[in-house]
């Protein structure tokens, strides 16, 4: 048994829709029900004795551990997990023999802890805008009513009596959550593009930056509940696309508590190992999070192509819509025959249907990031965007306009393709196995003469799937292969170990060595295939630490070319 941690959970988590204070253990499971047990004997008495009797106790057995957690208001949650570090020490001294930590100087010392942390003003502000049913934000920074252009925002410490606030002029905003394991960042960007489209001030955040409509606020990794709350605060967004992805969800809780639509891409591997994620049905309950902020009065929009949410959703008791690539699917059929609504592709269209009517949105080779159609992912990206903004107001004709006129300029990093002297090169930020086995099945519909793949591996992937990796990229007809070392990738592994498993596995495939090289920055990867390329050939490049100076230099190289 082992501590691992223990943190604030700030929104709607994976144990419960309130605030509160989790503590994470590693344990066998046979020593779970006996831990949680324990814990609970020791965290209901000083729960009771600071006063928050009424606070609820839950728990999640997980892969080889358990969660433990209680709610507790909000202006006190640094003191709340104080106390359930307490409850470890005590658990701790069991098991090892050692003193127990004496109750009523810990008592003390919790009670020290949250008098010095009380703020009486900012629950006040909370039920204020509770009864208004108007939204409420809060970090330990600042404290918002409202949302976009019917917010108002304040210091933590510096908030106004709620009688003297002129409530008429807070409102909300409608509000779109993504999350999924691929497709999340195109799927807000196809959104973010299609609202604007409308004349709407869209407000995004995701994992490249937080903006309103085309002005970028900060760059950086916005995809957790504080880029929810920077973008729900900016005072000119009157609507919002919002991506959650899993380690804000996880550590922290959802960003918001109510959204008009919550789009679940897909569940796949990756970032599979971590606590709390160790397997895709794990992954798949912290991604499950977000149908929380619509079940009461929203639509939670699913991937019918996805047998895990297929299998979740029997069971939810909110209001689905579905996507999916094939028209006749069972749960499609089975669901427009209950009176539901899906957006599905139907032959060489993409269609909005009900059992009653059938509405054509457009063509997948209408759609510039399809090339024509070839990528399949993002024509499943554009019908899950195409159900997200018609939840948020959009019509057809405008979703139609939206998904024609995005261009990859909108999508940088994600399935670009560059014309250089004659050949193409295409670029994607594909790095799970998902996403890398759908652009390989991608590629290999795209015509050329040759084909080199350029990429690197992190080194906590199973030596398995780094493999299975390889046999898929060698399955699609390549001519050569290049991979970058990607250093800082390597968690774990030896220099050079995966470049070995990659070119052991390509070699039992039929590959022969001079077909195989390998460089130590992506940057050199990307000036060798370029080097080779001769007209009529594709480089499939997979940028993931220099992206961004990846593009930059095949922007300037491709805008050579067309002169």
């Amino acid at each position: 048994m082992e501590y691992i941690d223990v943190r604030r959970l700030t929104g709607p988590n994976l144990l419960s829709n309130k605030p509160g204070s989790i503590l994470d253990v590693s344990c066998s499971d046979d020593e779970v029900e006996s831990l949680i047990e324990t814990w609970q004997q020791i965290v209901n008495p000083i729960l009771e004795a600071v006063g928050w009797g009424n606070e609820t106790t839950c728990y999640a057995k997980l892969t080889g551990g358990v969660s433990l957690a209680f709610t507790a208001p909000i202006d006190v949650l640094y003191a709340a997990s104080e106390l359930n570090e307490w409850t470890w020490k005590c658990i701790e001294a069991g098991i090892t023999g050692s003193p127990t930590p004496n109750f009523n100087q810990s008592l003390a010392k919790i009670r020290q802890a949250i008098e010095a942390e009380r703020n009486p003003a900012l629950l006040a502000l909370e039920r204020s805008a509770s009864e208004r049913q108007v939204a409420f934000l809060w970090d330990d920074v600042e404290v918002s009513i409202g949302h976009g252009t019917g917010s108002e925002t304040w210091p933590f410490r510096e908030l106004p009596q709620q009688d003297n606030l002129n409530w008429k002029k807070y409102h909300d905003v409608p509000i779109g959550i993504v999350t999924g394991t691929n497709g999340k960042t195109t799927s807000v960007r196809l959104a973010t593009f299609i609202l604007q489209g409308t004349g709407k001030n869209v407000g995004t955040s995701c994992t490249d930056w937080i903006a309103v409509n085309d002005q970028i606020i900060e760059r950086g990794d916005w995809s957790g509940p504080g880029g929810a709350r920077n973008v729900l605060r900016q005072t000119n967004v009157d609507a919002a696309v919002l991506e959650a992805a899993r380690g804000g969800l996880l550590r922290r809780g959802l960003g918001v508590e109510k959204a008009d639509a919550a789009l679940i891409t897909n569940i796949a591997e990756d970032h599979l190992g971590d606590f709390g994620s160790r397997n895709l049905n794990e992954l798949l309950n912290i991604k499950w999070i977000i149908s929380r902020a619509v079940e009461q009065s929203g639509s939670l929009i699913l991937n019918a192509d996805d047998q895990l949410l297929v299998a979740k959703a029997r069971d939810y008791p909110g209001k689905i819509i579905w996507f999916s690539l094939d028209e006749n699917d069972n749960t499609v059929s089975e669901h427009l025959t209950d009176g539901g609504l899906a957006f599905v592709l139907g032959g060489d269209e993409l269609l909005k249907l009900t059992a009653e009517k059938r509405e054509v949105i457009c063509k997948p080779a209408d759609i510039p990031i399809t090339l024509g159609g070839a990528a399949r992912h993002n024509v499943s990206n554009s019908l899950a965007a195409a159900a997200l903004t018609w939840c948020l107001g959009a019509s057809i004709t405008d979703i139609s306009n939206g998904l024609k006129g995005m261009t990859q300029h909108d999508n940088p990093g994600r399935c670009n393709i560059y014309d250089i002297q004659e050949f193409k090169v295409l670029v994607d930020f594909a790095h799970n196995p998902h996403a890398m086995l759908a652009l390989f099945d991608m590629a290999a519909a795209l015509p050329a003469n040759r084909r080199l793949l350029a990429f690197g591996q992190a080194g906590d992937r199973p030596d398995e799937l780094i493999r299975e990796l390889a046999r898929g990229a060698w399955s699609i007809g390549l001519d050569e292969v290049i991979v970058s070392e990607l250093e800082i990738y390597h968690r774990g592994r030896n220099h050079g170990e995966v470049f070995e498993i990659i070119q052991d596995e390509l070699t039992r495939c039929g590959a022969h060595k001079n077909q195989l090289r390998h460089f130590e920055l992506e940057m050199d990867t990307l000036d060798a295939a370029l080097e080779w390329a001769r007209p009529g050939d594709l480089i499939i490049m997979l940028a993931l630490g220099e992206s961004v100076a990846i593009q930059e230099k095949l922007e300037i190289l491709s805008n050579r070319s067309a002169t």
